[in-house]
């Protein structure tokens, strides 16, 4: 009976110690199930990351091709517009017998990309990625869809010195309207939107909220280009408004642009030096 006694509680202990030991396999294998799963989780969440970083870049990447390729597009698609309103204006003066307008179809245009503006300045600049052996002469005007930009001032062989629209020394011939009075149009020194039209006869009327456009009285502009809105108005020794203006172009957002050239520009400066 003792040798019984003993043997029985080591059966005992062998079994509990056997329970145990299959349970510890039993967490150790459940354990690793676990961590196999968190690191699978862990790799997905830095595969997902780093293919949505490489993407982001790829993309970063390829929006400065994306925005040539709209710039040249948006480029086609005005000169089109621009020969059809010719072609258009032709018909209607041919059915009229009006005599042929000198500045019809005496202007070239090409597109171009700033590479350097200043917009915080009272006499700002822009540098544009053409020169002279893209045909770019001084006395060019800069315009977009939305209105003028600016005027060439210098040229190199591949990069032309312009004064912005938001400079002092600039002012362009403006029309209050369609038909109505003509005037100077500056910026008005300090918004990045705001200009003034000058000199505007007190008998003709207008509404705030009338578009401004190009005259063509300009040799350097062709008309009707819309510029901004009217606003608020003043008189001027009382004789003359000042009409505050809203451009429609905003010089913060500028890149592509569009250089226009007057290939009647030497003969009407001629003529104006006779003058």
């Amino acid at each position: 009976m003792p040798k019984d006694r003993k043997i029985i509680p080591t059966i005992l202990s062998a079994a509990i110690f056997i329970i145990m030991e299959v349970a510890a396999l039993n967490m150790l294998a459940n354990n690793n199930a676990i961590q196999r799963l968190w690191f699978a989780q862990a790799a997905h969440r830095f595969m997902a990351k780093a293919w949505g970083a490489s993407e982001e870049i790829k993309y970063y990447f390829s929006l400065k091709k994306q925005n040539e390729m709209l710039a040249a597009e948006n480029f086609f698609l005005n000169e089109k517009l621009r020969f059809y309103s010719e072609r258009l204006t032709e018909k209607a003066q041919s059915s009229l017998q009006l005599p042929e307008s000198g500045n019809e179809g005496g202007f070239e245009y090409q597109n171009a990309s700033i590479v350097k503006i200043s917009n915080n300045k009272q006499h700002n600049y822009i540098i544009i990625d053409k020169g002279s052996e893209d045909g770019i002469t001084t006395r060019s005007g800069i315009l977009t869809s939305q209105g003028v930009v600016g005027i060439i001032d210098a040229v190199s062989k591949h990069y032309s010195y312009a004064l912005s629209f938001r400079n002092a020394d600039v002012s362009i011939s403006a029309r209050l309207g369609q038909e109505g009075a003509v005037g100077p149009l500056i910026w008005d020194g300090h918004s990045t939107n705001g200009a003034i039209l000058k000199e505007i006869p007190l008998q003709y009327k207008f509404q705030p909220g009338d578009t401004v456009w190009t005259s063509g009285y300009s040799s350097i502009f062709p008309p009707d280009i819309p510029l901004g809105v009217t606003g608020d108005s003043r008189i001027v020794n009382g004789a003359t408004n000042e009409i505050k203006v809203t451009l429609f172009q905003d010089f913060t957002a500028l890149r592509f642009v569009t250089v226009v050239n007057n290939r009647n520009l030497e003969d009407i400066e001629e003529l104006e030096a006779h003058e």
